[in-house]
């Protein structure tokens, strides 16, 4: 069955997304909930800002599509569970898949589900297990016409736990590796060096590539740094809340007459290369966005 039409649904009119995690609670990290507690308000605050995507756990969907609004953004679904962002390592990693992940993604009406492909140093056994999940995923995913978002993530130790690794001598391999074993949208954090993104997107081929929002910082630092990676080739942004998404990341500028700005799409052209879709999707214009 193809996917198209639900990648229609996850995509923009002109090939991009902008799409805004919200499932952290999934990894059991209590820093992760500072700012989302509520989760009927986060997902309402979210929607209001209208995003092309948002990226939730099965329990948080419910809320979602229990929602009467005219313009609602597609649901991807988180279908792992994993224990990676402590301070400190566990005895024990793991990145489990939730009960029939695709079965619960069509019940709850999502447009794509999305599965982590972890590369951390000295933890062959868990990448394994992603790859394992991946496996497990695409048949299912083919079955039913449900688009597989991968979620390529090199990390290395900090402390005692591990921090993203902006390497791209280990993010465009495994890109490229969950580009064939049958991803259908690529979700890979920012290179180090922006320049070197380039070869993220070329291992990726066709596949569209959002871009992470990377670690923590500024809002104008992550914003601007999203910019310049889609410029050069990328699909679109990825996003987690750094703090209250209502006070913050998706808070409009208000014009005069009270009006609130609505999603731009900017045009395609500049910093196009050839044989490829190239623009800048900016569901917000830089200026329409305040940083605290």
């Amino acid at each position: 069955m193809s996917i198209q039409p639900r990648l229609n649904r996850l995509l923009a009119s002109d090939g991009r997304c902008f799409d805004v995690a919200i499932d952290h609670g999934f990894f059991n990290q209590y820093g992760f909930l500072e700012g989302i507690e509520n989760i009927e308000e986060t997902i309402r605050v979210v929607c209001e800002a209208q995003p092309d995507a948002i990226q939730l756990t099965p329990g948080q969907a419910r809320v979602l599509q229990d929602l009467r609004l005219d313009d609602k953004p597609a649901l991807v679904l988180r279908t792992d569970v994993a224990n990676i962002y402590g301070d400190e390592r566990p005895a024990h990693l793991f990145s489990e898949l939730i009960d029939r992940p695709v079965e619960q993604a069509l019940a709850l009406d999502a447009a794509c589900v999305v599965v982590n492909v972890l590369l951390l140093e000295n933890a062959p056994e868990l990448h394994h297990s992603c790859l394992q999940n991946l496996a497990a995923l695409k048949p299912a995913c083919e079955r039913y016409g449900m688009p597989l978002m991968a979620e390529p993530l090199v990390m290395k130790t900090s402390g005692g736990g591990y921090a993203s690794d902006g390497n791209p001598e280990k993010i465009i391999p495994l890109v490229r590796q969950a580009v064939e074993m049958g991803a259908d949208v690529i979700k890979a954090d920012p290179t180090d060096d922006v320049a070197d993104y380039d070869g993220v997107i070329e291992a990726a081929g066709n596949i569209p590539v959002l871009v992470r929002g990377g670690s923590k910082g500024e809002d104008r630092d992550v914003l601007d740094r999203t910019y310049r990676i889609i410029d050069r080739g990328g699909k679109g942004d990825r996003l987690r809340p750094q703090r209250h998404p209502a006070r913050d990341a998706f808070r409009h500028d208000r014009r005069p007459n009270g009006h609130r700005p609505r999603r731009r799409h900017a045009r395609r052209g500049d910093g196009e290369a050839p044989g490829r879709r190239v623009a800048a999707h900016r569901p917000f214009s830089l200026p329409d966005i305040r940083a605290n």
